[in-house]
């Protein structure tokens, strides 16, 4: 029995050519290619703002490559809007509806990936980002690194069967805080009130003190997850059952109901939002890495060239310092509305003591960077504080626009079983 298994990349880079064409070839050397039990098929969100491209950064695809594969399709913001219109049109949705699932946003451009594969008949959806790279980096000594090519969609394939949703692992530069030395002007401690602040369900600070400070930035694969090919069930911690946008796979054949990206506008955490809707749903955590290269600093990675040292981003760097701050400006917009559905009955407390630590590291962080951009955390927590019930409202509607929508692709053996028993 064939099996159609999408694989979406939702990007605004340039770069995309170059991963895509690394995964490509990951595929044909993994057999995937070859395997005439599976089919490939590309499914491309671009957004040409993200870093000012055009569509043809997206869609002039080597012909070699587009060969291997069944499909490609691409989806900008015409054709999104185009289908949106159609769903209005035809009355599944109203326009508001169509606006919280079809406008801008990363989130709602995931679920444009999510939407597209299911209609057209996927039986599984991989999503990989534009800065993971099939390849895991272990560390066995303390200056010798080991490099580990990884069969990711086949791993997904392997193990997905009885799931509705795998998560693989990653390893590399995962977080984008750069290395930077404490003093008096910034102390260790003064850095850990800060993380508290800003924490989700991915940041906390004891992964940050052993990645950032202990191994300068670095995530190290585990051997033994490789080696054993060890799966878990991935358990629910305060209502969420921590997922990642990427090295993330879908069964659509197994799925009652498709989860919903969600993130409040102008913030990330759509995959944190999407962990918080997973109650029913069975997510396995798989035994596969991708390198996350946050600051692409190590895309020679995908021409073949294996570091064999893994420094400390630097701080000092502009480009750096600005990846960091848009990081934490991201994480504490959506910081309200995730508290506000996790611990409601905390929200109150949980903000005020959120805005104490703020006041009192924000003013030192602008000084040990030489920049007042930090002072935009403190602006973006209080705006996004008051507008919570707003986002939330927003949150439950596109859950229930979402649903609508998602009915139009449930398998016929889930469509059937709410049908009348014959006499």
């Amino acid at each position: 029995m064939q099996m159609n298994v999408g694989i979406a990349f939702v990007t605004g880079r340039k770069h995309f050519q170059n991963v895509l064409r690394s995964y490509v070839n990951n595929w044909l050397e993994h057999g995937l290619i070859d395997d005439k039990s599976v089919r490939l098929h590309l499914f491309v969100v671009y957004d040409v703002n993200y870093h000012d491209t055009e569509p043809s950064d997206y869609k002039n695809i080597p012909p070699e490559l587009t060969e291997m594969v069944e499909s490609v399709n691409f989806y900008g913001r015409k054709a999104l809007k185009q289908e949106r219109d159609d769903l209005v049109a035809t009355g599944v949705i109203d326009q508001h509806e169509g606006d919280l699932l079809f406008g801008e946003g990363y989130a709602k451009k995931r679920n444009a990936a999510l939407y597209f594969a299911s209609k057209k008949g996927m039986d599984r959806l991989l999503f990989i980002d534009d800065d993971e790279y099939p390849i895991a980096v272990l560390r066995n000594k303390p200056n010798n690194l080991v490099w580990m090519g990884q069969s990711v969609l086949g791993t997904h394939m392997r193990f997905g069967n009885d799931a509705d949703i795998t998560h693989g692992h990653h390893c590399g530069y995962i977080s984008p805080i750069p290395r930077f030395e404490f003093n008096e002007e910034l102390r260790e401690s003064d850095f850990r009130d800060f993380i508290d602040a800003t924490s989700n369900d991915i940041l906390s600070w004891e992964s940050v003190k052993k990645t950032i400070i202990g191994n300068s930035g670095v995530t190290y694969a585990d051997g033994e997850t490789i080696d054993h090919q060890k799966t878990c069930e991935v358990e629910e911690v305060m209502g969420m059952k921590f997922i990642s946008g990427a090295n993330l796979c879908f069964n659509l054949r197994r799925l009652k109901t498709l989860p919903v990206f969600y993130n409040p506008p102008g913030a990330r955490g759509e995959d944190a939002f999407m962990s918080t809707t997973l109650t029913d749903h069975k997510v396995v955590r798989v035994p596969c890495y991708t390198f996350h290269d946050a600051f692409l600093g190590y895309k020679n990675i995908l021409n073949g060239v294996l570091p064999i040292e893994l420094g400390p981003v630097d701080a000092g760097s502009p480009s750096v310092r600005l990846r960091f701050i848009k990081a934490a400006i991201g994480w504490i917009r959506y910081k309200p509305l995730l508290t506000l559905i996790t611990q409601p009955e905390k929200y109150d407390s949980t903000i005020e003591d959120v805005r104490g630590k703020l006041d009192s590291v924000v003013p030192k962080l602008c000084k040990y960077f030489g920049t007042d951009q930090f002072e935009e955390i403190r602006t973006e927590l209080d705006r996004y504080h008051r507008n919570v019930r707003r986002h939330h409202r927003n949150f439950e509607a596109t859950r229930r626009a979402w649903t609508k929508v998602s009915q139009m692709f449930l398998p016929v053996s889930f469509l059937t079983a709410f049908l009348p028993i014959p006499f």
